[in-house]
């Protein structure tokens, strides 16, 4: 059986909390990470969480310096399951349409492309711009899965982590990786904060059949 192995990559949007949490989710389970830390990524980090570089490296079951083009990532003979940059700047969506391997991060999903993995990009901006929708859907035809953290609201959450923790499931997901770290649609409605099942549709009544006249 091939390795259980994900490519996790943290870059310079915000939203670092994501992959942190990802990596805290898989961490002691059955798959191995592989973690690449941008440089603008390391940044954003320190900025948005209580969290040190050095912690979140040691969440992860191996890490590589973002500039180590040499790295076992670089090859398409190391099997992945594949890679999520999460979240992904604008940046390296961009350089992974065009091809700019500058660095592992982009090195690596070049790698994921070529080899027809699964690659996850958890774009970060608001608004688009078109060069930014363009590159999405460049992206989208090679077979790229685009899965901005939108938060969901169906589930009631009560705090950012529940929008976290939602988030993260949906990607691991992608990954037919299923830990149930969030709450699930069950397909039961709330109204007013209590549970209700929807209604179900009133059968359309069956019209009598006339009976045919027969001529003489």
């Amino acid at each position: 059986m091939a390795p259980k192995r994900l490519i996790v990559a943290i870059t310079g949007a915000t939203g670092s909390i994501f992959g942190v949490r990802l990596l805290q989710v898989l961490k002691g389970s059955d798959v191995e990470t592989h973690l690449v830390i941008s440089r603008w990524g390391a940044r954003t980090l320190v900025h948005e969480t209580p969290y040190t570089i050095e912690e979140v490296r040691r969440l992860a079951s191996h890490s590589y310096a973002e500039g180590d083009q040499g790295a076992s990532l670089s090859s398409g003979s190391f099997v992945t399951m594949g890679m999520v940059v999460l979240p992904c700047s604008m940046k390296t969506l961009s350089a992974i349409a065009h091809g700019h391997g500058e660095d592992l991060v982009h090195r690596a999903a070049d790698v994921v492309l070529k080899e027809r993995r699964r690659l996850v990009l958890a774009v970060r901006e608001a608004p688009f711009n078109t060069i930014h929708l363009e590159n999405m859907l460049k992206l989208s035809r090679m077979g790229v899965v685009i899965s901005p953290p939108v938060p969901a609201f169906y589930n009631h959450p009560k705090t950012l982590d529940d929008v976290v923790n939602h988030t993260v499931n949906r990607i691991l997901d992608l990954f037919d990786v299923h830990l149930d770290v969030a709450e699930r649609w069950n397909g039961i409605m709330a109204v007013g904060g209590k549970a209700v099942r929807p209604p179900q549709p009133t059968p359309l009544p069956i019209p009598a059949r006339k009976a045919r006249r027969t001529e003489r």
